[in-house]
């Protein structure tokens, strides 16, 4: 099923395994997997670290407690997942600009990070806003 020739997983089989885990979830806890809380807990268990006062007096963490739970879990099991895949499949490479983003917008890192966070903040503003 993890083939060695480096292309990877087939992204039939990978996407029918992650349909019928996010079913086996949602059957399992009752409740719909939503990635972007994850995030607004880690950056809670951040700034909790950092400064637990602040944290306590937040409405948001008054009623969504900064700390591990099911859907945090599962974020990071997809991010080992992916870096197990990627080296398991012989793809894993680190590159800081990927071949097809220098052919079409060149090869800055800074440029590409930037982009990459701004796009990051629109996904996390749209599924909050969607409640996801």
């Amino acid at each position: 099923m993890i083939p060695k020739n480096g292309k990877g997983w087939s992204p039939y089989v990978a996407g029918a395994l992650s349909g019928l885990l996010i079913i086996l979830s949602v059957w399992v806890t009752g409740k719909y997997f939503s990635a972007s809380n994850s995030f607004i807990r880690t950056a809670g268990m951040i700034e909790k670290a950092v400064g637990p006062e602040r944290t306590a007096q937040m409405s948001y963490f008054k009623k969504y407690s900064p700390a591990p739970d099911w859907e945090w879990m599962f974020v990071v099991g997809i991010l080992v997942g992916s870096f197990i895949s990627a080296i398991t499949s012989g793809s894993f490479q680190w590159k800081g600009v990927p071949d097809m983003w220098a052919a079409r917008f060149g090869p800055s890192p800074v440029r590409r990070g930037v982009v990459a966070f701004i796009g990051g903040l629109v996904v996390i503003f749209g599924s909050r806003l969607a409640g996801g």
